[in-house]
Order: structure tokens, then sequence, then C-alpha cells
């Protein structure tokens, strides 16, 4: 048997016609037997795919003919063709859901005017030289931060990516525009929009992950300043980067360290609460987290 993995990807760059390369992904997931989830808009492309290695690898070449693609950075992750219910790909006004489509502008090389990419050495490298100086901000949803994030990171009070721009310019965050301002999420995405949103917004000196936390993680494990589990949003929940990652969640109801989110025990809702194993076995997830009904369409990647 074939050993199986997860790969996850976007790519900016114009798309004239998505329906058609939606068509053509169609296609090719389905030759490959691989399952996940894809979301192509006329800014590029964003994917998380599970399954056979050997298929997945075809599916990077394949992938990598578009001229548009060629450049993309396929991050290799833990996990399989399982972890995904079935085959997802769509055509959406945003790759990332801000809700300004009208203010990203990319061309043939990425994301014109955002952050500045750092390998994670170099993330490091600038925390070395300047210190206590540089902030760390969360580009994710709230509460995937509950469960790790950067060393004395911002996190910012969102639920949705829709949640950022009406944040940045509630003015919470204008004592740090003149600061360094590392950005950083789970595979990059969603920091290459919301970096050059900040930038837009009078932010000066903003970088961003480069890889996202996956690949700060691969490379650098829980010897440096990640902290904790990392969230995905697929069934494997949450994914640690060695055997002494740290557990900095704290159950929602007794105040126990865990990583484990748990659907709420009413089916009515959405939402997804942290437990540990003694509180969710007593059921008490009748209380309610963070409204999930959105998320796992719209922030289901980086």
């Amino acid at each position: 048997m074939d050993l199986q993995k997860v790969i996850l990807y976007y790519g900016f760059t114009p798309i004239s016609d998505p329906e058609a390369i939606r068509l053509w992904q169609q296609s090719l997931c389905e030759s490959l037997n691989l399952k996940g989830r894809i979301i192509i808009s006329p800014h590029g492309i964003n994917g998380t795919l599970g399954g056979d290695m050997s298929a997945l690898k075809k599916y990077v070449s394949s992938t990598r003919k578009y001229p548009g693609f060629k450049k993309i950075d396929f991050k290799w992750s833990e996990g399989t063709g399982n972890d995904f219910p079935r085959l997802a790909i769509r055509v959406r006004e945003e790759l990332v859901a801000f809700g300004n489509p009208n203010e990203l502008v990319v061309d043939e090389n990425g994301v014109v005017g955002g952050g500045v990419h750092l390998r994670p050495d170099e993330v490091n490298k600038l925390v070395e030289e300047r210190g206590d100086e540089v902030v760390f901000f969360d580009g994710r949803n709230a509460f995937e931060a509950k469960i790790g994030k950067f060393h004395n990171a911002i996190v910012p009070d969102v639920a949705t990516s829709r949640d950022f721009v009406n944040e940045i310019e509630s003015g919470k965050y204008d004592h740090l525009k003149d600061k360094p301002v590392v950005t950083y999420c789970t595979g990059g995405i969603r920091c290459e929009v919301l970096s050059s949103v900040m930038i837009n917004r009078g932010f000066k000196e903003v970088y961003q992950v480069k890889g996202g936390i996956v690949r700060y993680g691969k490379e650098v494990g829980d010897d440096g300043l990640w902290e904790g589990s990392l969230y995905t949003f697929d069934d494997r929940i949450a994914i640690d980067f060695s055997p002494k990652t740290k557990v900095i969640g704290e159950c929602d109801n007794c105040g126990i360290p865990t990583k484990q989110f748990y659907n709420c025990a009413n089916k009515s809702c959405h939402k997804l609460i942290l437990l540990c194993k003694y509180c969710a076995a007593d059921d008490v997830s009748k209380g309610c987290g963070h409204d999930m009904s959105q998320a796992f369409d719209s922030e289901m990647i980086g």
C-alpha cells in the first residue's frame, strides 16, 4: 500500500477563466483518487488534498504545468485522504474571504504590495536582532490560537477573516504601525492578504512567515518561537511538530490543559469548544464556542 500524505498550497496569479480551471482540477483530482478542498478565484488557487503520495506527486507535476502555477510552494504534511470527507472544488470571488476582493491586486509574481516573506530562519534572526520590538500578529480566527501561537503574539478578536478589515481599521493596533510586524497563519495564504490590508492602512514594516506555521514547524519544530499545536480544518483537528509539543490550550469548562476541540452536543449548532477528556466524557459540551458554519467553507486552508 502506498504511503499517504496531505499537501496544502496556494498560488496568487491572475486567472481569466476560473471555471475552466475548476473543471480541469476536478478531472485531475478524480483521476488520481484525491480528496480535499480547492478554491479557485480570479486571484489564483488555494487547496488542501490528501491521498497516496505517488498520486499527489502526479498532481503537483500536472498542476505546475499551468503557467501561473509554476512557482507554487506545495507543503507536505502528515495525514491521509480519509482526513477529508470528499473532494470539493469551488469557484469564489476571493481565495480568502476578507470581503474586499477589489482591493487585492495580483500579478504573475503574486500579491502586489504584500508583506516581505521571511523564511523560518529569517524570522528567528529578526527576533534575535531586534528583540521585543518585533510583534507577531496572528492572521487566523481567534479560536485557532487557543491551542497554538507564536510567543507573545497578538491575537485579534476575530471569528472569520471577514472581521479583519474592521479590526485593523478600529484603531486598536495603530501603536504598532511603526514596529516590525510579523503576520502568520496556517500555510501562509491568509497573511498574503492580511499583510496587504495592513500596509494599505499605514503599517510601515510588515512581514509574513513564508510557508506559514506549517513550514516553520517542519523546519524548527518546538525549538523555536512557536508554542503548542496547529489547528487544521479537517479531521486531524490538530497536529504537533514534535513529541515534546507544549499543551497551551485550556478546557473551556474546567481549565485543565487540553488541545482537543469537540463539536457542541447541540446538533443544531455548528460550534467547537475546547474540552479535556473528562469534561467531554461528561457531555458538558452543551455550551457553545466558536461558530464553524462559515469557517469550514471560507477559512479552510491557510
